[in-house]
Formats: C-alpha cells, structure tokens, sequence
C-alpha cells in the first residue's frame, strides 16, 4: 500500500500578533492622542487663513459644487489651483457645513493629523507591540514639518494620511495574504494622487516589494492580486482626470498650471516630471539654474543642510542605521517574516522618498519632507524596541547608545546653527551621555533602573525636536512656503542661506506675504504671487458695491492676490494667469469679451512684469497692459484699482 508524504509548500501562519498591555489601551494611547491634539489644535486660528490660496478654493467649494468638484479658486468657476482637488474636497465640505473661517479650514487638517498619529501606532503595533507603536507616534507627532502640515492647510496633511493608511492596508494583506487589504491601499494610493498627484506613488516600489516578496501566498497569486491593485490605484486615480478631460472644456474651469487647459499635462509637466528635472514651464522661475536647480543645490545631504535641516531631519539618521540593524537582524528570518515586511515596507518608503527629495532639481518645499514624518516614526518605534529587546547581545546594546548619542550630537548641531535656545543643546547632551552610557550596561540593571535609562533615552533623543515643534505652533504661518520652527531662530548653510524660519508668509526676512518673499531658496519674484493681500475696508467695501451684477466682482493677476481680495469681500475674484500668473486664461481677447459683456467690474493691481523664463505664457501681463492703458485708476485704500465699466474717452 502506497504512502502519501504530504510536503509544505508554503511558509506556516504567521505568529499571533503582540498583545496590547491595559496601560497602553487604556493610558499612554489617550495620552499620546490628547497631546498630539492639544498640539495641533492649540491656537490655530492665529493663522488666519493659513494658505490663503487654498482657503479661497474651499471658499468656492463651499459655494459651488461644481467649483468643489473640479477645485476652483473661485465660485464663478474661471480657473482651478494647480493640484488634484481631493483635499479640497475635505475644506470645502467644512466649509460649507460650518461657514467660511480659520477654524473650519484649519481643524480638519489637526484631525488628519491625530487620525494619522493614530493609524501609525496602530500599524506599527501589530508588528512590533504596543511600546513601539507609542514611541513611532510620538516621534511622528513631534517631527516639526508634521506639526506645521497639520496646522496648515496644504493638500500634504491629506496625503500623508492617505499614505499611512495605505500601508496600514498593506501589511495587513502581507500578513494573511488578503486581497481585499491589497486593493484597499491601491485605492488609497490613488486617493493620494487625487490629492498630489504623482508624490503619492513615490510608496509603490515599497509596497510592490514587499508584497511579492513576504505575502504568505504562491507566487501566481502574489502576481495576480498585485495586477488587482494596479487596477484598484489607476480606477481610483484616473477618473476624475477621465471626467475631467471629458467635460467640454467650455462648460468648465480651465485647469491651474497648465498651458494647455489639461490635467494630464499638469499631472506630467508642471507638477510631475518637472519637479524632477527642473523643467516646469510656467513656473515662478526656470529650473536647471543655481547649481542643482532654482531650489537650492540638490545632492544627498540636501536635506540635512541650510533651512530644509529643521524640518524632519533630527531623527532621520536614527531611522537609517536602524532600517539597517533590522534588516541584519532578520536577515535569516522566513520569507513572511512579519518583522522583516514591516521595516522593508518603511525603509523604502523613507528610502526611495528620501532620494528624490535630495536629488529632484525642480520646486522642492521644505514642508514637502512632512510625508517622511511616519516612515521615520515607525522605524525608530520599530527598532528601538526590536533592539531593546535583544539586549542580552552586546551588539544590539552598542547600536541603540550609538543611536542615541549621534541622535544627540545632531540635534545640538541642529540648535547651535539655529541659535536657538543653549541651554536645550547642554540638557539634550546630558542626557544622552548617561543615557548611552546606561544602555550600554542595562543589561545587568534591575527593573527600576532599566525603566530609568529608558525615560533618559526617550527625553534625550525626543526633547530638541518637542522644543522646535512647540515653537512651530506658536508661531502663525501663512502665505505659500511656511517653514517650521520659532520666528526668530535663523539655519544657515548651504541650500538655504540665513533664513528666517517660521516667518508669516514663508518668507526670509523683511518679505512677509505681501512682498511675495521666499524661504530663500534663490528664487527671484514679484509682486504678490507668493502671499495674499489684506485689502483695506474701502477696498473691500468696494468690491461689494453692486457684486450681484456681475460674474466676478474683480479680477487680478495671480491666484493669492485674487484670494486675499475674494476672501475679505466674498465675492468671485478672478485669477489671471493661475497662481503664478503665467498660465494662458484667459487670453487678452477673451477678456476683452468678458469686459465688453458687463461680466468683471474692477482690475485691481498693475500689470507687473512679464515672466516667461520658463516658457510660460504672458496674457496676464498683457491684460494688465491694456488695461493700464484703457481705464483711469484709482486709488483706494493704498491699492491701484481700475473700474472696467469705465473706460477712457
């Protein structure tokens, strides 16, 4: 009689996920969440409207679902902001549930930020336990670029939240070999691309990996569900482009940020490609300029030197030599090893995101980097604990003090340039030489002792970036570049010179909103394309008068002077030549007919300069122009003001 030997093809269950202790349920996760609140929450309304470009968006939104459905800056529905509209989404809906303000646009992005907070400790919980989830949110949390996304109102709270449920879908699917989790982040991948465009597949290559890498499935299945979710990330991203470019173009908006009137250019050119080599027609300034780009020098220090270094980097080395001591230590581990999945899926996201923001010679934003905050959270509270709990080995012990001690050195670096706060740099190296020292030999202590040199550690590596982050919120940010940290600290270096971290406006000293000042990254502009104006209260009482009559109380060039002017009035302003006033709408004929048609009661502002370095169009500048030369100006309230419906004789 024949005998069956039955052979395992496939790698066993994974093991039981870790416990939650009662003190983390019931405890440290509230308190973490509370504070996280408390932090995000606590004088927002300071910033006014924060991103007064966004903020007229969801005004519009607010008013006019198809201005809400395609991300107009304006309610008459003229042109739409230069991104994917999903965030606005988000605003909009606030707004008009509870009425235009500060508030109703700025909390829903301090919610996404506690909701990520929240998702990032419960990803990383079910890999490594309930101490590394709270030691990733808190790092998370406390990353300065985080505090100031989520107290703004960029479409960058929304994506990070997107990316840190997708990963949460993910190794979900890689833990039991799911499909459905799998599709699940394909949709929330293209969710992120509806919200910022390609920078939300900048996680696939992780994702992919991983996925065919450790999914406890066949290898026929690993490739089948993988081409599922590659359906589920194109249907969730490409049909509102879909509807969009077969929307008659005359019964819609034009499209922000492109030439052409089209979202697959502005998907491909201005705000995908071009970020990368620089080429970004239409742009405030051309690429290819400075040495490595009109946004300072590119390389892969970049982002540890000049002003980007305050923003997400003081853990940042920490969350690479610990990616690295995780993959050595499980380099033996199973295939499905769920530790080894984990610190794959995080490393490549830091990793490949890392690499493009050092090496993109395109508009790079420091504020960009805070999509590096919960990859960099997740490794630290991953390999903290990982390598804690192998303390017997020396080796472990020795990479957790030199993490530590070189966490340290680099935040008082990080202080010593800013010239911020001495004695925080003296308490931070304390603390981290006993510390290290501590970590070194924890493996003779008792409880207690052990406890001690934990909170010691904890203390050392997270109290410079509490202090920055804590300054970041008292600080009121506005305009279109904010940048983290207290108002009167100063980074230099290179890649950002002696820059006035957390100005109103983003911009370096002596060039808030109004003057359109940038970080310092080199870029020349004018005028008002990078901060919103405060009209007076004749102005705005004049914008009023007769509104009602007219499609668009006033037009302007730029899309932040039209949101200053439409915030304060209420009324649809008009943005000639999108945000930086180099888009082609509406061509100088064009609004010559809307003119002639009674349909825009004033211009206000001067034609202004033109600026086609980078192959954008002039029309603006030319309205402008012939305005000038066809109306009388006025002056009200400081501001040159032209009435359309009465032209010279």
């Amino acid at each position: 009689m024949a005998t069956t030997i039955s052979v395992r093809t496939e790698p066993p269950p994974a093991a039981p996920l870790p416990r939650r202790p009662p003190w983390a349920r019931w405890a440290a996760l509230p308190g973490l969440l509370a504070g996280t609140a408390l932090l995000y929450l606590w004088g927002l309304s300071a910033s006014g409207w924060a991103n007064a470009f966004y903020s007229a968006a969801a005004q519009a939104g607010g008013e006019s679902w198809t201005a809400w459905f395609f991300g107009s800056s304006d309610a008459a529905n003229a042109i739409t902001v230069d991104k994917t509209p999903a965030a606005l989404w988000v605003t909009g809906l606030s707004v008009r549930l509870f009425g235009l303000s500060s508030w109703s646009i700025l909390v829903p992005q301090a919610l996404m930020g506690v909701a990520t907070v929240a998702l990032l400790y419960a990803t990383v919980r079910r890999t490594a336990g309930a101490a590394a989830g709270l030691l990733a949110g808190a790092v998370c949390a406390l990353t300065p670029v985080a505090v100031l996304m989520f107290r703004f109102n960029n479409p960058d709270a929304l994506l990070t939240l997107l990316l840190v449920a997708a990963t949460y879908a993910v190794l979900r699917a890689v833990e039991a070999g799911r499909t459905r989790w799998l599709v699940l982040a394909g949709v929330l991948v293209g969710l992120g691309f509806l919200t910022k465009m390609l920078q939300a597949f900048l996680v696939l290559p992780a994702f992919t990996a991983v996925w065919l890498l450790a999914a406890p499935v066949g290898l026929a299945r690993r490739m089948r569900d993988l081409l599922l979710a590659g359906v589920a990330v194109l249907v969730s991203a490409g049909w509102w482009v879909l509807a969009v470019d077969l929307w008659p173009a005359d019964a819609r908006p034009y499209i922000g940020g492109s030439q052409t009137n089209s979202v697959l250019e502005l998907v491909l050119g201005y705000n995908g490609l071009g970020r990368l080599t620089g080429d970004e027609v239409g742009s405030v300034a051309p690429g290819q300029m400075g040495g490595g780009g009109s946004w300072g020098p590119t390389g892969l220090t970049r982002l540890f030197t000049g002003s980007y270094a305050g923003d997400a980097s003081w853990l940042l080395p920490a969350a690479l030599v610990l990616l690295g001591a995780l993959l050595w230590w499980t380099r033996r581990e199973l295939r499905t090893d769920r530790l080894r999945a984990a610190t794959l899926t995080w490393g490549g996201w830091l990793v490949v995101t890392t690499g493009v923001f050092s090496l993109m010679a395109g508009i790079f934003h420091s504020y960009y980097q805070v999509v590096l905050a919960p990859a960099i959270g997740a490794l630290v509270g991953i390999g903290a604990v990982e390598l804690w709990r192998r303390r017997a080995q020396i080796a472990a012990r020795a990479v957790l003090a030199v993490v530590l001690a070189g966490t340290a050195a680099w935040a008082v670096v990080l202080l010593n340039r800013a010239g911020w706060q001495p004695w925080l740099a003296w308490t931070v190296l304390v603390l981290a030489l006993i510390g290290s020292g501590g970590l070194l030999g924890v493996h003779r202590f008792g409880r207690g002792a052990r406890a001690g040199v934990v909170a010691v550690a904890v203390v050392a590596a997270l109290a410079a970036p509490a202090g920055w982050s804590i300054a970041t919120a008292a600080t009121p940010h506005t305009g279109a570049i904010p940048s983290s940290g207290p108002r009167d600290a100063r980074m230099g270096g290179p890649g950002g010179g002696r820059v006035l971290v957390g100005a109103p406006g983003g911009g370096p000293a002596g060039g808030g909103p109004a003057s359109g000042g940038t970080r310092g990254e080199g870029v020349m502009t004018g005028g008002n394309l990078l901060g919103a104006p405060t009209p007076s209260a004749e102005l705005t009482a004049l914008l009023h008068r007769d509104a009602g009559s007219y499609t668009w109380a006033a037009a302007t060039i730029g899309s932040n002077s039209a949101a200053g002017y439409q915030l304060a009035s209420g009324e649809p302003v008009m943005a000639l030549g999108g945000f930086n006033g180099t888009d082609p709408f509406p061509t100088l004929a064009g609004f010559q007919q809307l003119v002639a048609e009674g349909r825009i009661h004033y211009f206000v502002g001067e034609a202004g300069r033109s600026n086609t370095a980078s192959g954008g169009s002039d029309e603006a500048h030319r309205i402008g122009l012939w305005v000038q030369d066809g109306f009388t100006p006025i002056t009200i309230g400081g501001t040159t003001v032209y009435d359309l419906t009465q032209p010279k004789l």
